[in-house]
This record gives structure tokens, sequence and C-alpha cells, in this order.
């Protein structure tokens, strides 16, 4: 069971009623892996597609400012012990977005940019150069196809670990744009989640 809690209460601009946010929601996969989490952003939009069950929990979105402390806790249990009563109505998948593709999903502890560019749309050419631009920063790095197929201070944009392999066989595979021996994000200038990215051919100076 995977249990996460990011709630901005960025859902609805106008002012809220008794601290009210976005709801609790639970997907089931078809490995049996059960993920409980508040429906902000894109979080469920990474499983929408492969959930075999997509639900909202049986808790209250209002009632606390805490509700991480006040009420969510309480409901991840009983969805953990399996209680009838812990589920509610059906999610409408169609109210799930689509994962935006081309994107900073996440910067880990290393600097690294995970990114939303699927390995299938990079083209593979082995040591293949390419400017990357994110905001208004452009740098060159090396399509790879491992971490260490390039040299130390060399910035890489390569299949990074973020993916699975659906009921069909079919595989997903992010890139991660890593500079081996540094900072990635740091190069970059720092970039916020969600920051556009664009590829572009050729080498030409930044």
């Amino acid at each position: 069971m995977i249990y996460h809690n990011v709630a901005p209460r960025e859902d609805d601009d106008e002012v809220r009623r008794d601290n009210a946010g976005e709801r609790l929601a639970f997907a089931r996969l078809p490995t049996g892996v059960r993920v409980v989490g508040v429906n902000a952003g894109h979080a469920f939009s990474f499983v929408r597609d492969a959930a075999e069950e997509l639900r909202w929990a049986a808790v209250a979105a209002e009632g606390s400012q805490f509700r991480s402390r006040d009420l969510f806790p309480q409901a991840a249990a009983a969805i953990a012990l399996g209680r009838p009563d812990a589920l509610a109505e059906p999610i409408d998948r169609t109210s799930i977005p689509d994962v935006p593709l081309g994107r900073v999903a996440y910067v880990d502890g290393y600097g690294n940019l995970k990114t939303t560019l699927e390995r299938g749309a990079i083209r593979d050419g082995g040591a293949t150069p390419v400017r990357v631009r994110i905001g208004e920063t452009e740098r060159e790095a090396t399509v790879s196809d491992g971490s260490f197929a390039v040299a130390p201070g060399q910035l890489a944009l390569a299949p990074g670990s973020s993916g699975w392999t659906d009921a069909r066989g079919n595989e997903t595979c992010w890139m991660e744009l890593f500079l081996r021996g540094g900072n990635a994000w740091e190069q970059f200038g720092r970039p916020p989640i969600g920051a556009d990215i664009q590829l572009g051919g050729g080498s030409r100076p930044t």
C-alpha cells in the first residue's frame, strides 16, 4: 500500500468553507498494490489507466485545517484493513487529467530532473547531442542509454528509474536529465515542478 498526502488546495481559487480541499482517493493496481492519496493536480494521472479500481475514500474533504492529522489517517487505516465501508463511489476516470508530457515531474536528492519525456519519443542514435531548454536556460545534453555512458561533468538525457509495465506488457519509461558528478537542477536555474522542457537538435552555442 502506498499512501501520499500532497494537498495544496489548488482545485478552487474561491474562498474555502470549513477548510475544504481535494478529496482523498483510492486506486487498486493489477499487482494488488493499493494507492491512497489526495487527488491533487496530476497525482493520479500516472495510475489512472493502469488501475483496476478507482474510488473515493469514504472520508470528508473538509472539517479541519489539518486533514492529514485529523481525518485522513483514520481513512487510510480503514482501507488498509479492508473495511467495506472505507470506500465510497467510483471516480470518473475522465475527470483525472492526462500526464502532461515534456515537463519536469520532480527533482531527486541528487538534483536529477525526472521528466515526463517518454523514452519512445526520444531519438536513439547513440550518444546523440540535443539542446535542452527549460525556462530561460538552454544546455546541450547527450542522449544516452545509461547513467555512466557520459563523462563526469557532462549533462545527459537518459532512461530513468521511473516507469512501469502494464498488464499487456507495454512498457512506459520516463527520461531523466542528470549531470554526472553535479546537479542538473542547479544547471538549469532550479526550475519548478511542472516546468516545460523543449528539445532541439544540433550543436549551437548557448
